[in-house]
């Protein structure tokens, strides 16, 4: 189960969205028990409220959550329904409301209810007051029921194995950890398990739109959350209002090629943070100005001999270096973060990377996880037609390790698929076509979506605009005061303020 390669998503207020999803479960235990709508002021209606039993949420007059009624299969109705979690924040200023935002945070996997009981965390005050701020939990993840469980001890699946085995039982171990998920995985999920694909999701977008009962909706999606819209603008191109993809995937590579791309990105910018650290001489891990050499001469001893982390908790191995190097990737503001982590390993100190390792996977106070990490590896593998055997995900680990030997170096592959069962509806090609023009941004150090990845998303859609993003980081609508008024404008008016494609945001 080793891999380097990171999953598509949206972090940059990471421990924020973390801190929001406990108070978004507690506050909504105290709605369960009717003590969550004291506050006397009404609230405006919409039409077609009643399909989501709309609750106030929270100490502001304008947060709801509620819940919709899906079918697990579109194709069958009669094999059962998926409740969809939501949450709205209504429109600050009522007098300009333009209509609904549906927005999501990329993963896949991520639940996207946070974005909206937490809207100025994420968005400018012109989209809070213009927009109905509409966040939902995609099937299969967070509130939503059934959500997709597979395992609890993560530290026995990422932790345990080496990603360079230097025999053939070390080797067969990976395999296993592989097996052991799948198994587990489908003894929990089996019924569900093959309509949590992209295109159900996006379907249920559109039974979204049809409930809250409007021809047209706008639509905000992160990184994954690129290729859940295009998908939904390929199959209800007519349905959109406007759409921005921040941080997008590449619709046309297949698993291999996006795992390749990936860990190229992933590549680029740990030699960038690698390169201004050698040059900072107060950069922890400077290292007389040869943090490259050491990174690699730690990586190798990490290999050799693992440090110790914390009581009860794995030591740090390479993979477990790797995934807190990873995870520090997604912005510059962790940089700083993983330099002090790399020179206290050095010192045969590993609790720095254990927290960065633990960030990664979402690992909470209490030492348990949220279920994104498996919700992503279903969804993902769900959207796949083939599944790679051993040999073959062991060579495109090889291909990935010539891409990118820092960041990929692991000598067997994942099988993150292998052993899941086949897809019976795979995503569809992305189109876009008759959608109008869409929004794309991506960022010049993007790690987990590279910019290729966007301007490939922005060339295979029918009107797609691409905005380029000076800086290092996953995703780049907050980077800079021109990419929020890049992005406002055209959601705000898209035929009238849709940029021209390639437009930069330096």
């Amino acid at each position: 189960m080793q891999s380097a390669t990171a999953r598509r998503r949206h972090t940059s207020s990471l421990v924020a969205l973390l801190a929001v999803a406990l108070a978004l479960a507690v506050a909504l235990a105290v709605v369960a028990v009717g003590c969550g709508t004291s506050d006397p002021k009404p609230q405006e209606a919409r039409p077609g409220d009643t399909a989501f039993n709309w609750e106030r949420f929270g100490k502001s007059d304008r947060g709801q959550v509620g819940n919709l009624t899906v079918p697990l299969d579109y194709s069958d109705p009669t094999k059962g329904t998926i409740n969809l979690f939501l949450a709205r924040h209504l429109a600050a200023k009522p007098e300009q409301r333009i209509g609904a935002l549906l927005v999501n945070p990329g993963g896949p996997g991520f639940g996207g209810s946070l974005l909206a009981t937490n809207p100025s965390g994420y968005f400018s005050q012109d989209l809070i007051d213009r927009f109905d701020i509409v966040g939902w939990d995609p099937r299969g993840t967070g509130l939503s029921d059934p959500a997709i469980d597979c395992i609890t001890d993560y530290d026995h699946f990422y932790a345990s194995g080496d990603i360079t085995p230097d025999d053939a039982g070390e080797r067969q171990q990976i395999v296993d950890l592989a097996e052991e998920f799948a198994d587990d995985c489908i003894a929990k999920n089996n019924d569900v398990m093959q309509y949590m694909g992209t295109n159900n999701s996006a379907r249920d977008i559109d039974a979204i739109r049809q409930a809250l009962q409007t021809p047209t909706i706008s639509y905000f999606g992160f990184s994954y959350g690129s290729e859940l819209g295009a998908t939904w603008a390929t199959l209800f191109p007519t349905t959109v209002r406007a759409a921005v993809f921040d941080g997008a995937v590449d619709p046309n590579a297949d698993a291999e090629q996006s795992a390749i791309q990936q860990n190229i990105g992933f590549e680029n910018t740990l030699s960038a943070f690698l390169a201004q650290c050698s040059g900072d001489a107060k950069c922890a891990f400077h290292n007389d100005g040869k943090s490259e050499a050491a990174f690699d001469e730690l990586m190798a001893k990490l290999d050799e001999s693992p440090i110790p982390s914390a009581k009860g908790r794995p030591n740090v191995n390479r993979g477990v270096a790797l995934w807190g190097a990873g995870q520090a990737m997604y912005s510059e503001q962790l940089w700083p973060v993983l330099a002090t982590a790399l020179a206290d390993a050095q010192q045969g100190k590993g609790a720095g990377l254990l927290a960065l390792y633990d960030d990664y996977f979402e690992r909470l106070a209490d030492g348990t996880y949220d279920n994104s990490l498996e919700a992503f590896q279903v969804i993902t593998c769900m959207d796949e037609t083939d599944r790679p055997t051993v040999a073959e995900e062991d060579a495109s680990a090889a291909k990935a390790a010539a891409a990118a030997p820092r960041f990929a170096p692991s000598t067997v592959g994942s099988y993150s698929c292998t052993f899941l069962p086949k897809s019976l509806d795979p995503r569809v090609a992305i189109t876009g076509k008759g959608a109008g023009p869409i929004l794309v941004m991506g960022t010049t150090g993007d790690p987990a979506t590279p910019l290729a990845s966007t301007e490939a998303m922005a060339a295979t859609l029918d009107d797609g605009r691409l905005v380029i993003v000076t800086a290092n980081r996953h995703t780049g609508y907050d980077a800079n005061p021109c990419s929020i008024a890049t992005i406002d404008s055209y959601l705000i008016d898209p035929v009238g303020k849709a940029p021209a494609d390639g437009t930069r945001c330096d």
